[in-house]
């Protein structure tokens, strides 16, 4: 007789991880419909229970959501600020994800060569097994019951006696006839967990294999591979015999699992060996890094000898070297500058100190001559009032130059008094007057009813207004100056608006520089000296507020001075917008 084929069938695959563990027989699925099962009653209370649960369930996520919130912002920050904890975390996740499917893909190659041996090794053993049964079986009596049993049982013994390369093993054997069915097997349990469709498939003919899960002598379910066959017969008889081999996978299922704590204990080991090589090379770049960032914080708050240690002649090495030689090149430039500055304060000091004996003799000669100027004649009386003007205006000149000088020396100091930051603003309208009216121009003011209380110097408050609304005027083309001022619990502010011919952002930025003119071939109206505004953000920052300047070509230009209700205190808002605004209903005019 020839061998039987061994044809499993398509519906049950053989080799897949889940075998060696696969649901047990007779375990039946959920429906999944909800509905009560019948005897079953709630007892007393378990409402009550239910929502204590729901309540502390809801605790328990608040504080989680607390806890996640508090230490998320933590890690967010430590994640936004460190270069090594980042390249650790992508290293440990790329490592970690290629460990993992390199595991995975080896384990599953080493599960199937395993399986792939020992089902070979079980096959080859089951049709030797069908050989040596289809032998011993010939010419039984199928009538005689106590025969036919003998058989059967001489016939396991022998089977389980012999020895296979598959390992340790069960049979199991079956007659047939008819509706009578008489079994021997070498456990009493190992028949009833033969899966029936294993019976079925047996029964219609041909070798079939099952992964099952088997109990042993302690009752214990066990992964065990089966495989059944018919044994052939003499044909003239209807009787069936068959036989089933159950081989248990309790050594291959140890292996298996050992092969997997290996697997996993190396990837964890693998991928933290390289997050630790990661982090160490990272540590290596980012330390030089993090030195350099320190040496040039420090040098940027004006400790000019702070230099980096050079170590070795590496890539780092030479960057160090090279910050050390910008340093080095920094430090030169920034002590010319230093000299350089000093020197044109000095000299500017200087000049306006000895400008100022000479210019109050001519002064006191061009007041004689202007008083006189109705005994000279026209020209001369001309030229006398002309020389009066100009001396003024140098005389101003020279005050701003001394006020300029005051402040690069650093002697600048404030007098400090409570001032009514309205009766301020009214008194420079007041004092402006007569230039807005020789221009044509009208000068309205708004405010709120009630008295605000600053506490500044309020005769350089006062400077810098008169700077503002006169620039104002000058560059208003006749047109209305606005002038606003509002208060809030921490700060005042006053806004200067005109409608002229405004700056562009371009010229904004160069609006407080000393001698700066948006247009040098207009002439200068007002007669300044070109240190106004210069002069005006110095006084503010000596508050410690602001003066800042919004413009737009075409549509006039808006200060914006800001200065602390409370001397020293710090400012964080204006109540007035740099940007212009509709002017409310109800406010002062």
């Amino acid at each position: 007789m020839g061998r039987a084929p061994v044809t499993p069938r398509p519906a049950a695959p053989e080799a897949a991880p889940a075998p060696l563990a696969p649901p047990a027989p007779g375990r039946e699925r959920s429906t999944g419909t909800g509905a009560p099962v019948p005897g079953l009653t709630a007892a007393p209370g378990t409402g009550s229970r239910a929502a204590a649960l729901r309540r502390r369930a809801r605790r328990h996520t608040v504080r989680a959501r607390v806890l996640l919130r508090r230490h998320g912002a933590g890690l967010a920050q430590a994640w936004r600020s460190s270069l090594q904890l980042r390249i650790g975390a992508i290293t440990m996740l790329v490592a970690g994800t290629v460990v993992v499917i390199v595991s995975m893909v080896l384990f599953v190659q080493i599960r199937d060569q395993l399986l792939s041996v020992k089902r070979q090794a079980a096959v080859d053993q089951a049709q030797a097994g069908v050989f040596y049964a289809q032998s011993e079986v010939a010419g039984i009596a199928t009538g005689d019951a106590a025969s036919v049993r003998a058989t059967l049982d001489r016939t396991v013994q022998q089977l389980t006696s012999r020895s296979g390369s598959a390992g340790d093993f069960d049979v199991v054997m079956v007659q047939r006839s008819g509706s009578v069915e008489r079994s021997a097997t070498s456990r009493r349990y190992l028949y009833p967990a033969i899966p029936a469709d294993l019976r079925e498939d047996v029964a219609a003919g041909g070798q079939y294999l099952r992964y099952a899960m088997v109990p042993n002598a302690t009752g214990d379910p066990r992964p065990t591979l089966l495989i059944g066959a018919p044994v052939p017969s003499d044909g003239s008889s209807a009787d069936r015999i068959e036989l089933y081999y159950a081989f248990p996978l309790d050594q291959e299922a140890e292996s298996l699992s050992l092969i997997r704590s290996t697997v996993v204990i190396s990837g964890v080991a693998l991928t933290l060996l390289v997050v630790g090589i990661a982090v160490l090379i990272t540590r290596l770049v980012v330390d030089p890094v993090r030195r350099a960032a320190g040496t040039a914080q420090r040098l940027a708050e004006g400790q000019l000898e702070e230099r980096m240690t050079v170590r070795g002649e590496d890539d780092l090495a030479r960057l160090a070297t090279s910050f050390n030689a910008m340093a080095d090149s920094l430090q030169r430039q920034i002590t010319q500058l230093e000299a350089l500055s000093q020197l044109q304060q000095r000299f500017t000091s200087d000049v306006s100190h000895e400008l100022r004996t000479p210019l109050t003799t001519v002064q006191m000669a061009a007041e004689v001559l202007h008083e006189s100027r109705e005994d000279f004649p026209a020209h001369v009386a001309r030229s006398a009032e002309l020389l009066h003007t100009e001396l003024d205006r140098f005389e101003a000149l020279l005050s701003d130059l001394l006020e300029i000088s005051r402040y690069d020396a650093g002697a600048a100091v404030l007098d400090w008094e409570p001032t009514d930051l309205g009766a301020l603003v009214d008194r420079v309208v007041a004092g402006m007057a007569a230039l807005a009216e020789r221009h044509g121009c009208e000068l309205t003011v708004s405010g709120p009813p009630e008295e605000v209380i600053a506490e500044v110097d309020a005769r350089r408050v006062e400077r810098i207004l008169r700077n503002l609304v006169g620039n104002a005027i000058e560059h208003g083309s006749g047109k209305p100056v606005e002038i606003t001022w509002a208060a809030n619990r921490t700060a005042a502010a006053v806004t200067v608006r005109d409608h002229g011919v405004g700056l562009s952002s371009a010229e904004a930025q160069h609006v407080f520089d000393r001698f700066w003119r948006a247009d040098p071939s207009r002439v200068r109206t007002v007669g300044g000296s070109g240190l106004g505004l210069s002069i005006s953000l110095e006084d503010a920052r000596l508050h410690g507020g602001w003066l800042q300047v919004w413009g737009q070509p075409g549509a006039g230009a808006q200060f914006r001075l800001t200065v602390p209700l409370t001397a020293g205190a710090d400012l964080t808002s204006s109540p007035l917008p740099l940007r212009p605004v509709v002017r409310r209903v109800g406010e002062r005019r």
